[in-house]
């Protein structure tokens, strides 16, 4: 005879208990082998991507089709998105957060009590005895809506970090992009002037061998060709580290070449259309709106602790019989008693992490404003100095030229001319860095106010936008 036949258990009891216990699809386990192999691309990927769906409304439809001509500055920043290492394990963390609310909007589930109790002596008329019943917490139903609440909100805030850091990424991917392309752009200026100074110090070496020049006058140029041999060096040493950066930065092995084509762009920002955005930065700005959701969700949390403090609540039905063969049914009530604690220590934690994070919001807002207002006085400065910086440059070079024609007539001291030719390059790679600086501004300060930046169109410019 069944155990269940034996206890003389109702058979809708049992069918009862077979429902509970099918009702609910269980998950099989599934393996997921480590690699210990490297895996990076060994080639740029073909895409087409739509940039809408990265969030990213200025950027339109883009094809990537990686050719001898190579990716411009969009190619790379929308390559880096896809395919960056920390952006999937970032995406890893949101399917998380998801998960998370979404076993937070489960109800709790019911429990079930089941007790057999078997006579060891039996007399006339003993049984075995049983007692079954149903029980539910409904304490927990209490603060399942603002659990709900926070965890949704938490999934927001993910979302809303990981696309702030996909910003992060696309400003990464234009910062390699402008330092490579005002590294390679330094690098010619530096080659041309290195192979003029060559074929002078070559020249004057034969000069000194004829004794038609003394050898200070010789060493002067031998001296300029091993400075800016020593700056080449210098400069490819950092394009070296710049490559293996974006190489990391795109997910590809550190051995494949990324060609790149184009350049920054650099017109002059609109000022007041900046500081017309700067009330609004909090709607735009992906990692103020994840603060934001993150302070909603630990509001949720406090009003859930205050919930808490309130007597839990446990109710249940119960059948039993006992081994006299006395078959009873009733209920069973569950009422925790807050003499002692009345949750107050999850209430001042709660409610102490919630004035951290407003004060967190605040704080970056703040934050926020000061460095937009530094960048752009630092730009109004730096432009100042690139227009001294031209102006000196373009005197440099009248000076060089006549000094070079003074050179051929004669007229001049070799000295003389290697003197302009330094203070030139000097004045060459102090255009080029400073460009570069400005370039990794405008990146930094699109990134701060969370959008493409504003900027003033050239009256030629506006009217070929006219219709």
């Amino acid at each position: 005879m069944m155990l269940w036949q034996t206890l003389k258990i109702p058979s809708n009891y049992l069918l009862s208990l077979l429902i509970l216990l099918a009702i609910g699809g269980c998950a099989s386990y599934q393996p997921l082998p480590l690699n210990d192999q490297a895996n990076f691309l060994k080639h740029i990927p073909a895409l087409t991507i739509d940039a809408h769906q990265l969030n990213l409304p200025e950027l339109p439809l883009h094809s990537f089709a990686a050719g001898p001509e190579g990716l411009d500055m969009t190619d790379v920043a929308i390559l880096a998105v896809v395919n960056n290492p920390d952006l999937k394990l970032a995406r890893n963390d949101a399917h998380i957060a998801h998960a998370q609310a979404f076993s937070a909007s489960l109800l709790p589930n019911p429990q079930l009590a089941m007790m057999a109790d078997f006579v060891r002596d039996p007399v006339g008329g003993s049984t075995p005895a049983f007692s079954i019943g149903p029980s539910y917490d409904f304490g927990a139903l209490l603060t399942h809506s603002t659990l709900s609440k926070a965890a949704r909100a938490d999934a927001d805030k993910t979302d809303l970090s990981l696309l702030w850091q996909e910003w992060q990424v696309i400003a990464q991917a234009r910062m390699v992009f402008i330092k490579l392309t005002q590294g390679e752009k330094l690098t010619r200026i530096l080659q041309q002037q290195r192979d003029e100074f060559a074929q002078r110090s070559q020249r004057n070496q034969v000069a000194l061998q004829r004794g038609l020049i003394t050898a200070e006058t010789a060493t002067v140029a031998l001296t300029s060709l091993q400075d800016v041999q020593r700056q080449i060096n210098e400069g490819q040493r950092q394009q070296n580290q710049a490559r293996h950066d974006l190489n990391a930065l795109l997910g590809l092995a550190p051995d494949v070449p990324v060609p790149l084509k184009g350049s920054a762009q650099l017109p002059p920002l609109a000022r007041d259309q900046i500081d017309a955005i700067l009330p609004h930065l909090a709607q735009r700005r992906p990692d103020l709106r994840a603060l934001e959701f993150g302070y909603a969700a630990q509001d949720q949390r406090y009003r859930a602790a205050i919930i808490a403090q309130f007597p839990s609540l446990v109710i249940g039905l119960t059948r039993a019989r006992d081994t006299s063969n006395v078959s009873t049914q009733g209920f069973n009530i569950s009422l925790s008693l807050p003499v002692f604690n009345h949750n107050q220590g999850s209430i001042a934690i709660e409610q102490s992490t919630r004035q951290k994070l407003h004060d967190e919001y605040q704080q970056r807002i703040n934050v926020a404003h000061s460095d937009i207002d530094r960048i752009l006085t630092e730009q109004a400065i730096n432009q100042q100095q690139m227009l001294q910086i031209n102006s000196s440059l373009q005197q440099l070079t009248t000076q060089r030229q006549k000094v070079q024609a003074a050179l051929t007539a004669r007229n001049v001291d070799a000295l003389v001319l290697s003197n302009i030719d330094t203070a030139w390059l000097a004045k060459q790679t102090e255009q080029v860095t400073l460009e570069q600086a400005m370039l990794e501004q405008r990146v930094a300060l699109q990134t701060l106010i969370g959008g493409e930046l504003p900027t003033q169109l050239s009256q030629k410019a506006k009217e070929s936008h006219q219709p």
